[in-house]
């Protein structure tokens, strides 16, 4: 027999979700096959067989919380593929026989009772797997007394192990309402359980606003040079290199440039130390339907324009379809963000701790600017905003960054000349 751990997932990562069995009890898994996928705080991530056999049996179900080391299953590696199917639907056949007579004898008592007790149709109703009304049967316990976690109702082992020790949680779950109000049925709800990344980027958010003396400062950009060089360049750029030349890859280059100038933005606060990093791996903010996520472009300061756009692409497209790795998302030195995809003009970007600066760009729109004392034009612009930790950012270095920022996108062939 083989069981099958959780594996070291990230040093700051020390337990999971169980998103989705990929196998079930009773099948068989090739070496190397995936199993089972794990929902961590930053990514999703599938744990294989390490060697062929039967899966003989799942230690947790989807939904369930599981800690690095934790056994989740179990594979007979001496069973065969014919065998074992065989094996585990003579099983599922005792099971079934088992449940059958539990059947009967629950209908006999039926018999015998009042009319009025409808307490057996409410057990019909109870939905639960038969390895979990097996093990209540076992403990003694009506599913009927628990009142699950899961939001559309099905019944686990932790919830039975929860009602013998006191259930003072599930009591507490009980009380409340899952779906709507009592007090008010005409305003209905929907109530649904967060997911584990979506509970981490709550906490971290919070976290950032709590522990660091976050401020924020702002600036403009005459998009009209950017947006002209851009245009010149783009169908050649693209038939060289196979990628689309892109906004980011010279606001990534314009920030290097900025933190190259002002080192404490490219910093971090470690205890009572600045850790001032001789390095350039940005993050690049991207929306999924799961949430925000922050894949790094590594030694950002080494790549071309058609390099950093690469990266950029080849990361937003694993984030899009669920395959980035934790060695992605970890490790970066600053961060951008891109409210102007969504049609922001303006807002407030929160740190991504430990890190302790973050640009926000936004939408380019057309407004009116004064050109001298007597004429207005108008012109392609841009709010751009830099939320910093103030612990270790004076305000002086802070504006002054965002300055060497406008002032090299307002003048982008330099950029160029740089690589």
């Amino acid at each position: 027999m083989l069981e099958v751990k959780v594996p070291e997932l990230a040093e700051s990562v020390t337990e999971g979700t169980v998103a989705e069995w990929l196998k079930q009890p009773g099948d068989y898994v090739e070496k190397g096959e995936d199993i089972v996928e794990l929902e961590t705080d930053k990514v999703n991530v599938e744990i294989s067989a390490e060697e062929a056999g039967v899966l003989k049996e799942a230690k947790a179900e989807e939904g369930d919380t599981v800690k690095v080391g934790d056994t989740i299953a179990v594979i007979d590696t001496e069973a065969s593929e014919g065998g074992s199917s065989e094996e585990s639907g003579e099983k599922e056949k005792q099971e079934e026989k088992e449940e059958k007579k539990e059947e009967k004898k629950e209908e006999k008592k039926e018999e015998s009772r009042p009319a009025s007790d409808s307490s057996e149709e409410k057990s019909d109703r109870v939905i639960a797997s038969p390895a979990t009304r097996k093990y209540a049967r076992e403990k003694g316990i009506d599913l009927n007394d628990i009142q699950p976690r899961d939001p559309l109702g099905k019944i686990r082992k932790e919830d039975i192990d929860e009602h013998q020790a006191g259930g003072q949680k599930a009591k507490q779950e009980k009380s409340e309402p899952k779906e709507q109000p009592k007090d008010d049925p005409s305003k209905p709800v929907i109530r649904e359980k967060m997911s584990r990344r979506r509970q981490t980027i709550a906490k971290r958010l919070v976290q950032a606003q709590q522990e660091a003396a976050m401020l924020t400062t702002f600036n403009e950009i005459d998009m009209t040079n950017l947006l002209a060089l851009r245009n010149r360049h783009k169908e050649k750029f693209q038939d060289k290199h196979g990628v689309k030349l892109g906004f980011m890859s010279f606001f990534t280059k314009a920030a290097i440039g900025a933190l190259k100038k002002y080192p404490y933005v490219n910093a971090e606060i470690a205890g009572d130390e600045v850790v001032l990093k001789q390095f350039y791996d940005i993050g690049i903010a991207v929306s999924t339907d799961d949430g925000l996520v922050v894949p790094v472009v590594r030694d950002a300061d080494r790549h071309d324009f058609a390099g950093i756009e690469s990266e950029i692409g080849e990361l937003a497209d694993k984030a899009q379809n669920k395959k980035l790795k934790l060695d992605d998302l970890q490790g970066g030195s600053f961060t951008i963000t891109n409210g102007g995809v969504f049609g922001s003009l303006w807002s407030t970007p929160i740190l991504n701790t430990p890190q302790v600066g973050i640009l926000g760009m936004h939408k380019t729109q057309m407004r009116p600017v004064a050109i001298d004392n007597e004429r207005f034009e108008n012109r392609p612009m841009m709010y751009i905003a830099l939320s910093y930790d103030h612990r270790i950012i004076d305000g002086k270095d802070a504006v002054g960054f965002l300055v060497q920022i406008k002032e090299l996108l307002e003048d982008p062939e330099q950029l160029l000349l740089e690589g």
